[in-house]
């Protein structure tokens, strides 16, 4: 019973890890100039403290020709790799009710770089804004991505 506990204790801790190192990012300033949401810091690495409220990444990478498609927290993301412009292009949607707040993308590549986020932006109901991030010029071979919402400040 006693290793069930110390089992359990394990779990806890890194879990609470993961969440307290994944802080959110307060950046300044709306992109209300094109209607997209683009590269708002560059890369930077995963380990830097700036990441949503709601948890992390899933931990399943794509391949690079693979298509991101999910909801979360009513933002929809829809994402892929475009090689010639070594770029992450597609667009996030508001799929709820309400105006969603602060609505940010973010990319985490294979070898470790963290692309993003974008610039938060407000999105009504039913609005679609593109979303662009450039690369590094390191080399990876997979990815994963997610919408946040919110401000995200602990």
């Amino acid at each position: 019973m006693n290793h069930i506990y110390n089992a359990l204790s394990a779990i806890a801790i890194i879990s609470a890890a993961v969440i307290c190192g994944c802080s959110s990012y307060s950046g300044t300033g709306e992109n209300q100039q094109s209607g997209s949401l683009t590269e708002g810091r560059g890369e930077h690495d995963r380990d830097d403290g700036h990441h949503g409220e709601e948890g992390e990444e899933s931990g399943t990478q794509l391949a690079l020709t693979e298509t991101y498609d999910e909801i979360r927290n009513g933002a929809r993301l829809i994402l892929a790799y475009d090689e010639r412009s070594n770029s992450f292009n597609g667009t996030v949607e508001n799929t709820t009710d309400e105006t969603l707040e602060r609505v940010r993308v973010e990319v985490h590549l294979s070898n470790g770089k963290e692309l993003g986020p974008t610039t938060p932006a407000d999105l009504e109901p039913g609005e679609k804004r593109e979303v662009s991030l450039t690369a590094t010029s390191e080399g990876f071979d997979g990815w994963t991505a997610h919408a946040e919402v919110g401000s995200g400040e602990n």
